[in-house]
Protein backbone atom coordinates (compact mmCIF):
# COMPACT_ATOMS: atom_id res chain seq x y z
CA UNK A 1 0.00 0.00 0.00
CA UNK A 2 1.32 3.51 -0.71
CA UNK A 3 2.15 6.09 1.53
CA UNK A 4 -0.33 9.07 1.11
CA UNK A 5 0.88 12.19 -0.53
CA UNK A 6 2.01 15.16 1.08
CA UNK A 7 -0.57 17.72 0.89
CA UNK A 8 2.14 20.52 0.19
CA UNK A 9 2.99 18.46 -2.54
CA UNK A 10 -0.47 18.49 -3.73
CA UNK A 11 -1.13 21.89 -3.90
CA UNK A 12 2.22 22.67 -5.65
CA UNK A 13 0.90 20.30 -8.65
CA UNK A 14 -2.50 21.99 -8.56
CA UNK A 15 -1.16 25.34 -8.44
CA UNK A 16 1.32 24.74 -11.25
CA UNK A 17 -1.61 23.08 -13.39
CA UNK A 18 -3.64 25.33 -12.81
CA UNK A 19 -1.10 28.26 -13.75
CA UNK A 20 -0.46 25.78 -17.23
CA UNK A 21 -4.11 25.64 -17.73
CA UNK A 22 -4.76 29.90 -16.82
CA UNK A 23 -1.71 30.40 -19.51
CA UNK A 24 -3.67 28.21 -22.02
CA UNK A 25 -7.00 29.95 -21.87
CA UNK A 26 -5.57 33.42 -22.40
CA UNK A 27 -3.40 32.22 -25.50
CA UNK A 28 -6.23 30.78 -26.82
CA UNK A 29 -8.12 34.30 -27.50
CA UNK A 30 -11.62 32.94 -29.39
CA UNK A 31 -12.77 30.44 -26.71
CA UNK A 32 -12.32 33.10 -24.30
CA UNK A 33 -13.75 35.82 -26.33
CA UNK A 34 -16.84 33.50 -27.01
CA UNK A 35 -16.94 32.19 -23.18
CA UNK A 36 -17.16 36.22 -22.10
CA UNK A 37 -19.58 37.42 -25.16
CA UNK A 38 -21.57 34.42 -25.87
CA UNK A 39 -23.69 35.27 -21.75
CA UNK A 40 -23.54 39.19 -23.03
CA UNK A 41 -25.50 38.88 -26.08
CA UNK A 42 -27.95 36.39 -25.08
CA UNK A 43 -28.96 38.46 -22.29
CA UNK A 44 -28.95 41.66 -24.42
CA UNK A 45 -31.00 39.19 -27.29
CA UNK A 46 -33.38 38.18 -24.41
CA UNK A 47 -33.47 41.22 -22.57
CA UNK A 48 -34.38 43.01 -25.47
CA UNK A 49 -36.11 40.82 -27.48
CA UNK A 50 -38.74 38.76 -25.34
CA UNK A 51 -41.39 41.01 -24.29
CA UNK A 52 -45.31 40.45 -24.93
CA UNK A 53 -45.66 44.17 -24.45
CA UNK A 54 -47.89 45.92 -27.34
CA UNK A 55 -46.53 50.27 -27.81
CA UNK A 56 -47.09 52.36 -29.81
CA UNK A 57 -49.28 49.59 -32.36
CA UNK A 58 -49.97 51.34 -35.20
CA UNK A 59 -53.88 52.03 -35.98
CA UNK A 60 -56.33 53.08 -38.75
CA UNK A 61 -59.67 55.12 -37.28
CA UNK A 62 -61.97 55.42 -39.64
CA UNK A 63 -64.09 58.23 -38.40
CA UNK A 64 -67.22 58.56 -40.72
CA UNK A 65 -69.43 60.65 -38.31
CA UNK A 66 -67.59 64.15 -38.08
CA UNK A 67 -69.54 65.08 -35.19
CA UNK A 68 -67.34 65.70 -32.21
CA UNK A 69 -69.08 63.52 -30.09
CA UNK A 70 -67.66 60.78 -32.12
CA UNK A 71 -63.99 61.47 -32.17
CA UNK A 72 -64.54 62.37 -28.34
CA UNK A 73 -65.83 58.45 -27.45
CA UNK A 74 -62.65 57.50 -29.55
CA UNK A 75 -59.98 59.18 -27.80
CA UNK A 76 -58.92 57.10 -25.98
CA UNK A 77 -57.02 55.83 -28.83
CA UNK A 78 -55.03 58.89 -29.62
CA UNK A 79 -53.63 59.16 -26.16
CA UNK A 80 -52.63 55.71 -25.11
CA UNK A 81 -49.14 55.09 -25.68
CA UNK A 82 -50.40 51.47 -26.93
CA UNK A 83 -51.28 52.76 -29.88
CA UNK A 84 -50.01 54.80 -32.91
CA UNK A 85 -53.89 55.88 -34.40
CA UNK A 86 -54.03 57.18 -37.75
CA UNK A 87 -57.37 59.42 -38.32
CA UNK A 88 -59.01 58.85 -41.77
CA UNK A 89 -61.96 59.11 -43.63
CA UNK A 90 -61.46 56.76 -46.06
CA UNK A 91 -62.04 52.77 -45.49
CA UNK A 92 -60.30 51.62 -48.41
CA UNK A 93 -57.16 53.54 -47.53
CA UNK A 94 -57.42 51.92 -44.14
CA UNK A 95 -57.54 48.30 -45.71
CA UNK A 96 -54.87 49.51 -48.51
CA UNK A 97 -52.71 50.31 -45.32
CA UNK A 98 -53.43 46.79 -43.48
CA UNK A 99 -52.96 44.61 -46.45
CA UNK A 100 -49.57 46.87 -47.25
CA UNK A 101 -48.13 46.01 -43.41
CA UNK A 102 -48.73 49.60 -42.79
CA UNK A 103 -51.23 49.13 -39.74
CA UNK A 104 -52.10 46.26 -37.44
CA UNK A 105 -55.54 47.12 -36.86
CA UNK A 106 -58.68 49.44 -38.15
CA UNK A 107 -61.19 50.80 -35.72
CA UNK A 108 -63.81 51.69 -38.07
CA UNK A 109 -67.52 54.28 -36.79
CA UNK A 110 -70.21 54.28 -38.69
CA UNK A 111 -71.77 57.44 -39.76
CA UNK A 112 -74.47 57.56 -37.47
CA UNK A 113 -71.89 56.87 -34.66
CA UNK A 114 -73.04 59.90 -32.42
CA UNK A 115 -76.90 59.34 -32.69
CA UNK A 116 -76.71 55.99 -31.93
CA UNK A 117 -73.99 56.77 -29.12
CA UNK A 118 -76.64 59.30 -27.46
CA UNK A 119 -79.20 56.50 -28.01
CA UNK A 120 -77.25 54.05 -26.04
CA UNK A 121 -76.52 50.98 -28.86
CA UNK A 122 -73.08 52.18 -30.25
CA UNK A 123 -70.70 49.75 -31.95
CA UNK A 124 -67.38 50.03 -33.73
CA UNK A 125 -66.21 47.61 -36.20
CA UNK A 126 -62.19 46.24 -35.13
CA UNK A 127 -60.71 44.80 -37.89
CA UNK A 128 -57.50 43.10 -36.69
CA UNK A 129 -54.25 41.73 -38.67
CA UNK A 130 -54.49 37.73 -38.06
CA UNK A 131 -51.03 37.48 -39.20
CA UNK A 132 -49.60 37.55 -35.37
CA UNK A 133 -52.74 36.11 -33.78
CA UNK A 134 -50.64 37.61 -30.23
CA UNK A 135 -50.46 40.80 -31.01
CA UNK A 136 -54.39 40.69 -32.26
CA UNK A 137 -55.39 39.60 -29.08
CA UNK A 138 -53.21 41.96 -27.56
CA UNK A 139 -54.62 44.74 -29.11
CA UNK A 140 -57.78 43.56 -29.28
CA UNK A 141 -57.81 44.12 -25.43
CA UNK A 142 -56.25 47.00 -25.33
CA UNK A 143 -58.75 48.64 -27.93
CA UNK A 144 -61.75 47.58 -25.89
CA UNK A 145 -60.17 49.30 -22.61
CA UNK A 146 -58.97 52.23 -24.57
CA UNK A 147 -63.17 52.87 -25.40
CA UNK A 148 -64.73 51.83 -22.76
CA UNK A 149 -63.93 55.04 -20.21
CA UNK A 150 -64.33 57.82 -22.69
CA UNK A 151 -67.13 56.16 -24.34
CA UNK A 152 -68.76 55.43 -21.43
CA UNK A 153 -68.21 59.43 -20.35
CA UNK A 154 -69.97 60.43 -23.80
CA UNK A 155 -72.71 58.17 -23.22
CA UNK A 156 -73.87 59.39 -19.82
CA UNK A 157 -73.55 62.80 -20.66
CA UNK A 158 -75.89 62.04 -23.77
CA UNK A 159 -77.94 59.85 -21.19
CA UNK A 160 -78.33 63.10 -18.93
CA UNK A 161 -79.30 65.48 -21.96
CA UNK A 162 -82.24 63.09 -23.27
CA UNK A 163 -82.93 60.07 -20.62
CA UNK A 164 -81.77 57.49 -22.17
CA UNK A 165 -80.05 54.42 -20.92
CA UNK A 166 -76.18 55.07 -21.20
CA UNK A 167 -74.40 51.96 -22.57
CA UNK A 168 -70.36 51.24 -23.57
CA UNK A 169 -69.16 51.50 -27.27
CA UNK A 170 -69.29 47.78 -28.48
CA UNK A 171 -66.65 46.35 -30.38
CA UNK A 172 -67.41 44.03 -33.24
CA UNK A 173 -64.27 42.60 -33.70
CA UNK A 174 -63.34 40.70 -36.80
CA UNK A 175 -59.52 38.77 -37.59
CA UNK A 176 -58.13 39.33 -41.17
CA UNK A 177 -56.07 36.93 -42.64
CA UNK A 178 -56.23 34.14 -39.83
CA UNK A 179 -60.03 34.12 -39.41
CA UNK A 180 -60.02 30.98 -36.71
CA UNK A 181 -57.39 32.63 -34.69
CA UNK A 182 -55.48 29.51 -34.48
CA UNK A 183 -51.79 29.97 -33.35
CA UNK A 184 -50.64 27.03 -35.96
CA UNK A 185 -51.34 29.52 -38.62
CA UNK A 186 -49.07 32.04 -38.10
CA UNK A 187 -46.12 29.74 -36.09
CA UNK A 188 -45.50 27.41 -39.18
CA UNK A 189 -44.48 29.67 -41.70
CA UNK A 190 -42.33 31.02 -38.74
CA UNK A 191 -40.89 27.83 -38.25
CA UNK A 192 -39.94 27.16 -41.83
CA UNK A 193 -37.91 30.14 -41.82
CA UNK A 194 -36.20 29.23 -38.69
CA UNK A 195 -35.63 25.55 -40.15
CA UNK A 196 -34.26 27.03 -43.36
CA UNK A 197 -32.17 29.24 -41.40
CA UNK A 198 -30.27 26.60 -38.55
CA UNK A 199 -30.19 24.25 -41.76
CA UNK A 200 -28.34 26.83 -44.32
CA UNK A 201 -25.86 28.21 -42.11
CA UNK A 202 -24.79 25.18 -40.20
CA UNK A 203 -24.28 23.06 -43.22
CA UNK A 204 -21.77 25.03 -44.67
CA UNK A 205 -20.47 26.79 -41.87
CA UNK A 206 -17.60 23.89 -41.56
CA UNK A 207 -17.18 23.10 -45.08
CA UNK A 208 -14.36 26.00 -45.96
CA UNK A 209 -12.66 26.09 -41.86
CA UNK A 210 -12.93 22.33 -42.55
CA UNK A 211 -10.35 22.04 -45.71
CA UNK A 212 -8.47 25.21 -43.85
CA UNK A 213 -7.30 22.77 -41.04
CA UNK A 214 -6.88 19.96 -43.33
CA UNK A 215 -4.89 22.02 -45.61
CA UNK A 216 -6.84 20.60 -48.34
CA UNK A 217 -7.81 24.36 -49.59
CA UNK A 218 -4.18 25.43 -50.74
CA UNK A 219 -4.86 22.42 -53.42
CA UNK A 220 -6.87 24.34 -54.87
CA UNK A 221 -5.18 27.09 -54.97
CA UNK A 222 -2.77 26.12 -57.20
CA UNK A 223 -5.50 24.66 -59.97
CA UNK A 224 -7.05 27.33 -62.54
CA UNK A 225 -9.78 27.55 -60.62
CA UNK A 226 -11.42 31.32 -59.56
CA UNK A 227 -12.39 31.49 -55.81
CA UNK A 228 -16.12 32.25 -57.28
CA UNK A 229 -15.74 29.09 -58.69
CA UNK A 230 -15.37 27.47 -55.37
CA UNK A 231 -17.85 29.06 -53.86
CA UNK A 232 -20.49 27.92 -55.71
CA UNK A 233 -19.46 24.52 -56.16
CA UNK A 234 -19.26 24.25 -52.73
CA UNK A 235 -22.24 26.06 -52.47
CA UNK A 236 -24.66 23.92 -55.21
CA UNK A 237 -24.86 20.26 -53.57
CA UNK A 238 -25.84 21.58 -50.50
CA UNK A 239 -28.59 23.53 -52.12
CA UNK A 240 -30.12 20.29 -53.42
CA UNK A 241 -30.55 19.56 -50.02
CA UNK A 242 -31.77 22.07 -48.55
CA UNK A 243 -34.41 22.20 -51.33
CA UNK A 244 -35.34 18.79 -49.99
CA UNK A 245 -35.79 20.49 -46.54
CA UNK A 246 -38.17 23.02 -47.90
CA UNK A 247 -40.37 20.43 -49.70
CA UNK A 248 -40.59 18.50 -46.47
CA UNK A 249 -41.41 22.03 -44.55
CA UNK A 250 -44.04 22.72 -47.17
CA UNK A 251 -45.23 19.58 -47.07
CA UNK A 252 -45.63 19.24 -43.70
CA UNK A 253 -47.21 22.37 -42.77
CA UNK A 254 -49.87 21.98 -45.28
CA UNK A 255 -50.61 17.94 -45.08
CA UNK A 256 -49.89 17.66 -41.37
CA UNK A 257 -50.59 20.89 -39.54
CA UNK A 258 -53.24 22.16 -42.55
CA UNK A 259 -52.14 25.99 -42.33
CA UNK A 260 -53.53 27.39 -45.55
CA UNK A 261 -51.18 28.79 -48.59
CA UNK A 262 -52.96 31.41 -50.31
CA UNK A 263 -49.70 32.60 -52.33
CA UNK A 264 -49.15 30.48 -55.20
CA UNK A 265 -46.84 27.40 -54.78
CA UNK A 266 -43.94 28.63 -57.19
CA UNK A 267 -43.90 31.62 -55.81
CA UNK A 268 -43.23 29.95 -52.13
CA UNK A 269 -41.12 27.92 -53.25
CA UNK A 270 -38.94 30.96 -55.23
CA UNK A 271 -39.01 33.05 -51.73
CA UNK A 272 -37.71 30.05 -50.04
CA UNK A 273 -35.18 28.72 -52.22
CA UNK A 274 -33.75 32.36 -52.29
CA UNK A 275 -34.01 32.72 -48.72
CA UNK A 276 -31.87 29.17 -48.39
CA UNK A 277 -28.95 30.16 -50.77
CA UNK A 278 -28.74 33.86 -48.54
CA UNK A 279 -28.46 31.23 -45.75
CA UNK A 280 -25.93 29.14 -46.76
CA UNK A 281 -23.60 31.65 -48.20
CA UNK A 282 -23.87 33.28 -44.87
CA UNK A 283 -22.48 30.03 -43.40
CA UNK A 284 -19.77 29.76 -46.11
CA UNK A 285 -19.00 33.19 -45.32
CA UNK A 286 -18.34 32.74 -41.62
CA UNK A 287 -16.03 29.30 -42.49
CA UNK A 288 -14.06 31.23 -44.68
CA UNK A 289 -13.12 33.98 -42.54
CA UNK A 290 -13.28 32.06 -39.08
CA UNK A 291 -11.37 28.99 -40.71
CA UNK A 292 -11.40 27.05 -37.76
CA UNK A 293 -14.46 24.51 -37.58
CA UNK A 294 -15.55 25.07 -33.38
CA UNK A 295 -15.59 28.83 -33.91
CA UNK A 296 -17.18 28.27 -37.23
CA UNK A 297 -19.86 26.17 -35.07
CA UNK A 298 -20.40 28.98 -32.76
CA UNK A 299 -20.48 32.38 -34.80
CA UNK A 300 -22.87 30.59 -37.06
CA UNK A 301 -25.01 29.91 -33.88
CA UNK A 302 -24.98 33.52 -32.97
CA UNK A 303 -25.17 35.02 -36.36
CA UNK A 304 -28.16 33.51 -37.95
CA UNK A 305 -30.11 30.94 -35.25
CA UNK A 306 -30.35 32.64 -32.26
CA UNK A 307 -30.79 36.28 -34.17
CA UNK A 308 -33.70 34.88 -36.21
CA UNK A 309 -35.21 33.27 -33.25
CA UNK A 310 -35.52 36.56 -31.50
CA UNK A 311 -35.33 39.43 -33.72
CA UNK A 312 -36.96 38.44 -36.53
CA UNK A 313 -41.43 38.95 -35.60
CA UNK A 314 -41.17 35.19 -35.17
CA UNK A 315 -42.42 35.73 -31.67
CA UNK A 316 -42.93 38.96 -30.60
CA UNK A 317 -43.33 42.05 -32.96
CA UNK A 318 -40.37 43.62 -33.82
CA UNK A 319 -41.63 47.38 -33.32
CA UNK A 320 -42.60 46.36 -29.67
CA UNK A 321 -38.58 46.50 -29.26
CA UNK A 322 -36.20 49.66 -28.58
CA UNK A 323 -35.11 51.44 -32.18
CA UNK A 324 -31.50 49.98 -31.97
CA UNK A 325 -32.94 46.50 -31.85
CA UNK A 326 -35.77 46.90 -34.29
CA UNK A 327 -32.66 48.29 -36.91
CA UNK A 328 -30.61 45.26 -36.02
CA UNK A 329 -33.56 43.16 -36.72
CA UNK A 330 -34.21 44.92 -39.72
CA UNK A 331 -30.42 44.12 -41.13
CA UNK A 332 -31.46 40.46 -40.82
CA UNK A 333 -32.10 38.30 -44.20
CA UNK A 334 -34.20 36.54 -41.71
CA UNK A 335 -36.23 39.34 -41.11
CA UNK A 336 -37.60 40.01 -44.48
CA UNK A 337 -38.02 36.53 -45.13
CA UNK A 338 -40.39 35.94 -42.22
CA UNK A 339 -42.62 38.19 -43.84
CA UNK A 340 -42.59 36.97 -46.92
CA UNK A 341 -43.42 33.56 -45.63
CA UNK A 342 -46.27 34.48 -43.80
CA UNK A 343 -47.62 36.98 -46.24
CA UNK A 344 -47.49 34.08 -48.86
CA UNK A 345 -49.22 31.61 -46.36
CA UNK A 346 -52.17 34.17 -44.94
CA UNK A 347 -52.69 36.85 -47.02
CA UNK A 348 -51.89 35.67 -50.69
CA UNK A 349 -50.38 37.74 -53.48
CA UNK A 350 -54.20 38.84 -54.98
CA UNK A 351 -53.27 42.66 -54.13
CA UNK A 352 -51.09 44.83 -55.23
CA UNK A 353 -50.19 45.61 -51.67
CA UNK A 354 -49.60 42.14 -50.82
CA UNK A 355 -47.32 41.93 -54.35
CA UNK A 356 -45.33 45.11 -53.47
CA UNK A 357 -44.39 43.42 -50.04
CA UNK A 358 -43.19 40.28 -51.48
CA UNK A 359 -41.11 42.02 -54.23
CA UNK A 360 -39.49 44.51 -51.62
CA UNK A 361 -38.81 40.70 -49.05
CA UNK A 362 -37.48 39.33 -52.15
CA UNK A 363 -35.68 42.11 -53.75
CA UNK A 364 -33.86 42.56 -50.35
CA UNK A 365 -33.13 39.02 -49.97
CA UNK A 366 -31.31 38.66 -53.67
CA UNK A 367 -29.44 42.13 -52.28
CA UNK A 368 -28.52 40.18 -49.32
CA UNK A 369 -26.96 36.72 -51.69
CA UNK A 370 -25.44 39.05 -53.98
CA UNK A 371 -23.59 40.44 -51.26
CA UNK A 372 -22.75 37.34 -49.51
CA UNK A 373 -20.92 35.91 -52.78
CA UNK A 374 -19.08 38.63 -53.17
CA UNK A 375 -17.60 38.71 -49.48
CA UNK A 376 -17.16 34.62 -49.58
CA UNK A 377 -15.19 34.45 -52.46
CA UNK A 378 -13.25 37.51 -51.19
CA UNK A 379 -12.27 35.40 -48.14
CA UNK A 380 -10.97 32.63 -51.04
CA UNK A 381 -8.23 34.67 -52.77
CA UNK A 382 -5.43 32.75 -53.59
CA UNK A 383 -3.25 34.37 -50.87
CA UNK A 384 -0.97 32.31 -48.30
CA UNK A 385 -0.78 33.11 -45.11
Amino acid sequence: MSAPLPAGGFLRRLAALTRKETRQMLRDKSNLLMGLLLPLALIWLFGYGLSFDVNRVPVAVVLQDPAPAARQALAGLQGSRYFDARWMTDMHAARQAMRQGEVDAIVQAPGDFAARLAAGDAAVQLILNGLDATTASAVEGYVEAALALPAAKEAGRAAARTGAQAARVEVMQRLWFNEAGISVWYLVPGLVVLILTLIGAFLTSLLIAREWERGTLEALFVTPARPLEIVLSKLAPWLLVGLADVVMCLLAARLTFHVPMRGPLALVLAAALLYLTVSLLLGLFISGVTRNQFQASQVALLASFLPATVLSGFMFDLRNMPAAVQFIGQLMPASHFMGVMKTLFLAGADSAATQAAIARGMATLAAYALALAWATQRTLRKTLD
